[in-house]
């Protein structure tokens, strides 16, 4: 049986091409593969940033959702009909990360997806260790958020957030959207800043508190919200130098920074501030397991309301459209690709 990927090939540009069905090893599954979400590390590989890492053939993309097809002959963990995503991460076991317990900053990870080919294809062959299974109330639609629903629960619980605290998000993309509804339902108290006049709005019909910085001091705001004390935890998602900026201005007596962005460059950061306020600044990579566990319970719960930030859902054959509109369009927020029509 054959089927269909699409290959980044260099300058912006996708190569739509039918392969073979993929074998599947001992240790693999094989996933019929339901929905594709672009996200901004995707973009990235788009713009040609990630050349060096990935060249010019590689199927991109890990945010999926699909249904098992194939099974090794080693696997006890799934069978052929399940309805799962993957945790697109695989670790070697044995570096210092690894070896204390913290396999999601392995020191040769490999991140499927960039290093392995990925799931803008219709059938995505990954280790078995990587999956989790959806309930059955999740539709697959709805799963392909899970993974950056999971960087969300990854960035929030490496703040160490407590009921009731005040949270500045620091960029309302995607991710930052989901960081905000993320904190506010373990309770905080959530502002939003960002400059994208639709992302503003979004987040007000979300319930969230939003601040566009080039129009309203956020300092001031933060401080008249807070009584004067500062934001107990700010989320960087900018990627900006403004937002390095502000982090360090907003934030509370022996508050909380995590930093969620990847940065491009090196940042000026007010090191005095830090001292003088005795900040602490956290970084947040990826998701371990329980992220994955925990977004799963999130998003079949309807205790966040992830799908809000579907924007667009296109067929396969129309990625070069779907990445160049997200370069270019200030209404758009998550793109889905649906692959194959398997399921919900």
């Amino acid at each position: 049986m054959s089927g269909t990927a699409a290959y980044y090939v260099g300058d912006r540009t996708f190569s739509i091409e039918a392969v073979e069905a993929p074998s599947t090893g001992g240790d693999q599954v094989t996933i019929d593969v339901a929905y594709t979400g672009i996200c901004g590390t995707d973009l990235h590989a788009y713009l040609g940033h990630m050349d060096q890492r990935i060249g010019l053939h590689r199927v991109i993309g890990h945010e999926m959702s699909g249904v098992v097809a194939a099974i090794g002959a080693n696997v006890d963990n799934a069978k052929v009909g399940d309805r799962v995503v993957v945790r697109p991460l695989d670790h070697c076991g044995t570096c210092p990360a690894c070896q204390a317990g913290h396999a999601h900053i392995c020191h040769h990870l490999k991140f499927l997806g960039l290093d392995t080919d990925g799931a803008f294809q219709s059938q995505w062959t990954v280790p078995a260790h990587t999956i989790h299974h959806l309930p059955d109330s999740l539709s697959l639609k709805e799963a392909a958020l899970i993974e950056p629903l999971a960087v969300a629960c990854h960035d929030v619980s490496r703040a160490e957030l407590k009921d009731g605290e005040d949270v500045l998000v620091i960029g309302g993309g995607p991710i930052g959207m989901l960081i905000a509804m993320v904190a506010r339902q373990r309770g905080g108290k959530v502002i939003v800043s960002e400059v994208n006049d639709f992302r503003l709005d979004m987040a007000r019909k979300l319930g969230m508190t939003a601040i566009n910085p080039t129009e309203t001091d956020v300092v001031a705001a933060v401080d008249e919200a807070t009584r004067g004390n500062g934001a107990d935890v700010v989320l960087e998602v900018s990627g900006t130098q403004a937002g390095a900026d502000l982090m360090t201005e907003v934030v509370a007596t022996r508050g909380r920074i995590v930093m969620v962005a990847i940065h491009a460059e090196r940042r000026q950061v007010d090191l005095f501030r830090f001292f003088w306020r005795e900040i602490e600044m956290l970084g947040a990579r990826v998701y371990e397991p329980a992220d994955y566990d925990a977004a799963i319970s999130l998003l079949a719960d309807g205790a966040v309301d992830a799908p809000a930030i579907i924007t667009d859902v296109r067929p396969l054959g129309d990625i070069g459209d779907a990445f160049a509109d997200l370069t270019g369009n200030p209404r758009s927020m998550k793109t889905l690709l649906k692959i194959v029509d398997v399921d919900g």
